[in-house]
Parts: structure tokens; sequence; C-alpha cells
């Protein structure tokens, strides 16, 4: 199994270094799309023949075409805004990432999921007022300490493939939060 592993990264690796964006946009809707799964089967219970493979294509397409490249070009900006590689410079990304950027892509995450959803402006205002919030402090009880590991321990090109497999269980939260009426 070790073995495997070991190869299945060293692909991913080779993969990443050749086509980085593509590696990226499908890793992050990929993983969108697992965390829709395990929030269907493992939060929802809905059992195989009720899952609802409609709303984990939804998920996963704003995986691909808003988190992958949003969260991917933060990244790149983050690094050229704050340089370095020390722990005071990992300490500055995690604040700019939590406090400037999360607010807004939080709440861009929830409007894009509604609109998906069929909702109405009105009913996608109202589900944001109700929900922004209690996702808002959930992230700050999560993401400041993975986000300090991930700017100093992690290069640059894996930092989405980290926060996208931490994010597996972040997206089933995100995923049943936004799906539920």
């Amino acid at each position: 199994m070790g073995g495997r592993m070991a190869g299945l990264w060293r692909s991913y690796k080779t993969l990443m270094t050749k086509y980085p964006w593509t590696v990226q946009i499908v890793t992050a809707g990929s993983l969108v799309g697992v965390g829709d799964v395990a929030a269907q089967q493992l939060i929802e219970r809905r059992g195989l023949a009720h899952h609802n493979i409609e709303r984990t294509a939804k998920m996963m397409s704003i995986g691909f075409f808003f988190v992958g490249p949003v969260l991917g070009g933060w990244y790149n900006v983050l690094d050229r805004l704050v340089v370095g590689g020390t722990k005071t410079s990992a300490l500055k990304k995690m604040l700019m990432d939590q406090l400037c950027f999360t607010p807004g892509f939080l709440a861009s995450f929830l409007c894009i999921s509604g609109a998906l959803n069929g909702l109405t402006v009105e009913e996608n205002t109202n589900k944001l007022k109700r929900d922004y919030m209690d996702a808002l402090l959930s992230n700050y009880s999560l993401w400041p300490a993975i986000q300090i590991v991930n700017f100093y321990f992690i290069p640059l090109q894996y930092r989405l493939v980290l926060v996208q497999i931490v994010a597996i269980g972040w997206n089933s939260y995100l995923t049943w939060k936004v799906n539920k009426m």
C-alpha cells in the first residue's frame, strides 16, 4: 500500500510540474465533490439509493470553476504580497487570508451555491443572512491553525492540495449547510 501511495504522489508531483493550474482546479473540484458525497452519506445519511447526484455535480462545478481558480490565484497573490517563509510571514499570510479574503470568498460560495440550487435573489439573500455568520465562525474555529501550517511548511504549488484535503470535512459541512433549506 505504501509503495502505491508513493507512486501516486510522484505522479501527482509530475503532473503538478507540467500542468499546475489544471491539476489544482481538477483537485479542488474533485475534493469538493468528495465533500458533498460525505455530507450526503455521513451527515445526512441518505444512503446510496437516495444520493442526489445532481447536487454532487453542482458542488463539483463550484469546485472546478470557482474554488480551484479563485483559491489557486489567491495563494499566488498572497505569496507576492507577503514574501518569505518565516513564522512571521506565515502569520501575516494567515491573517490576510482569514480577515481580508475569507469573508468575501465564503459569501460568494454561499451565493453561488444558492443560485445553482435555484434560489431567487430574495431567498438567496435570506439564506445568506441565516447561514453566513455561523459558517464564518465555524471557519475561524478550523482554518487559522491549518493556514499557519500551510503557509509555513507547505510549498506554494501544494497549498491548495493541503487545503482541499482538510476541506473534505469542511466541504461536507459547507455542502450540508448550503443545501439545508
